[in-house]
């Protein structure tokens, strides 16, 4: 070992630890008996489709699942990004409390807090969440290093991380507007001032560039989606319950993040820094204004907690310090501890109607309709692919060898779709839904003489076309949220039944309205 390798380790070694369980229990905290969620494996199939953009998300999933598949997209794979992105968010509120003077006691009570706190469910998730945790979590870093330093290089840094971040979700624009509203009420409006800030969004705005070109050429389908996220699943939500959900994400942190607001108004070394505390309330009222979804605010709590850490810490005499912090952080672990069979899929869904009681005073019940249900929804969403896909599997086997290049598969949601191109891939044609970026995927069949269709009977007006129409299979699981969905098979196509590739949208919507 150099004395360089021995320095890091020994400076950071409890940091490696903490990374280390974090990593193992992203892993341990999914029973065997759960698959993929349905958003997986749509993000996992825009691998096979790299663009710009997409109608649900920005790109940076897409590349992300390529070098998934590069590695052999094993669910190994899949799972290690978003535990990867949520050890890296670790990795840098322990920064943030280092770039503040905080000791080693407030560098393991904030990392630990986040390690035992609501990233963990999320960073279970192959989704956008993770990494936009991260990218909120690393601009903050980027803010107190240029604030401390004034060197222009922390803002040119800042704008790439932006960047980043748009190309991974949209919704970092709520963390920039209440930033922009933290530097416009404090003394740090001067950035304002600063050249180098505005060439640092340039920057920004020329990295976005691609995305925002595909977005204007493509009529802006963020916009749409928006609106159909709003009718369908926001509007079911309440701002009272977001802030709820609040409290409940980091319970055990609660006196970390109080602490960290009264540091922001009272306390003298933390007031270059205020702009971060108006940022925190700024964010957390407007998503509860829109009534967004309780977990869009998560990427705003390490920073909080890791000023609320070296708040505790610089007010504390060292004596009290041996009694709090083991205090504060024995909270966060018994908090996670009596969660874990609730929050986390460990439970089978037996074990959870068995227990169902307990889910449903947690909320883990109520899915984005507002309703309850048997299970949780993301729990639901992880189970019947396997089945579906082998069963649609075994049906296009039935159809002749000479006719399978003519087969259109296709689904009625995006989750169907991927399921079938992630398990099947390369055994079967790949499979289109009627929604999201599967409009855009559309296959250059000019006749088309069957159809495995993945969903329900589309009704006479699609099976009056074929001589035959069968129900071959359904998903039998009675836990996922797919169960009941049917198989059919379509064959003997008449001569009207055609499906061309169409260069506007807007024509392949019509043309799959008919299903």
């Amino acid at each position: 070992m150099t004395i360089k390798f021995k320095r890091f380790i020994k400076q950071y070694w409890i940091l490696l630890l903490l990374i280390s369980i974090k990593l193992i229990l992203q892993y341990a905290l999914v029973n065997p008996v759960y698959e993929l969620h349905r958003d997986e494996f749509l993000y996992l199939n825009q691998a096979d489709h790299l663009a710009f953009g997409y109608i649900c998300v920005p790109p940076l999933m897409a590349v992300i699942s390529k070098i998934v598949w590069l590695l052999g997209g094993g669910i190994f794979w899949i799972r290690l990004f978003p535990a990867l992105f949520g050890a890296l968010t670790i990795v840098f509120t322990w920064l943030i409390v280092e770039s503040l003077g905080g000791s080693l006691f407030s560098k393991i009570l904030a990392s630990g807090a986040i390690v035992f706190s609501a990233l963990m469910r999320i960073n279970i998730l192959y989704q956008p969440n993770s990494f936009d945790i991260l990218a909120w979590t690393i601009i903050f870093y980027f803010l107190i290093k240029y604030i401390q330093s004034e060197k222009t290089k922390w803002l040119y840094y800042l704008a790439v991380i932006i960047a980043a971040g748009f190309y991974n979700k949209y919704n970092l624009v709520f963390l920039l507007a209440g930033l922009v509203i933290g530097f416009l009420f404090t003394d740090q409006r001067k950035i304002f001032a600063k050249p180098a800030l505005w060439k640092a969004m340039i920057i920004s705005l020329i990295l976005l560039s691609p995305n925002i070109i595909w977005q204007v050429i493509n009529h802006f389908p963020v916009f749409q989606h928006m609106k159909v996220l709003k009718h369908n699943q926001l509007d079911n939500n309440s701002s009272l319950g977001f802030l709820k959900s609040q409290i409940f994400f980091f319970l055990g942190s609660l006196p970390l993040t109080f602490g960290a607001i009264i540091a922001f108004i009272f306390f003298k070394p933390m007031k270059p820094f205020r702009f971060i505390g108006i940022s925190f309330v700024s964010v957390i009222t407007l998503f509860a204004f829109m009534k967004a979804k309780d977990y869009y605010a998560v990427g705003i709590y390490p920073v909080i907690i890791a000023f609320g850490s070296v708040y505790f810490d610089s007010i504390l005499s060292k004596t009290w310090r041996f009694i709090v912090f083991p205090l504060l952080i024995g909270i966060n672990l018994f908090m996670f501890l009596i969660t874990l069979k609730v929050v986390y899929p460990l439970y089978t869904p037996t074990e959870i109607r068995q227990n169902a009681k307990a889910f449903e005073r947690m909320g883990m019940l109520r899915w984005e309709d507002g309703k309850n249900h048997n299970l949780p929804q993301d729990f639901a969403d992880m189970l019947g692919w396997h089945e579906m896909a082998d069963k649609a599997l075994a049906a296009f086997n039935t159809i002749p060898a000479d006719e399978r290049e003519n087969t259109l598969v296709i689904c009625f949601n995006y989750g169907q779709a991927g399921a079938l191109n992630y398990f099947n891939r390369k055994k079967m044609p790949e499979a289109y839904a009627y929604n999201t970026d599967y409009i855009y995927w559309l296959p250059r069949i000019k006749k088309i003489k069957n159809i495995l269709l993945v969903g329900k009977n589309p009704g006479q007006r699609v099976t009056g076309q074929f001589k035959n129409c069968n129900l071959i299979s359904t998903v039998e699981n009675s836990f996922a949220r797919e169960s009941g969905t049917e198989i059919y098979l379509l064959t003997g196509a008449s001569d009207l039944f055609t499906l061309g590739f169409y260069n506007n949208v807007e024509e392949r919507k019509k043309k799959l309205d008919i299903f």
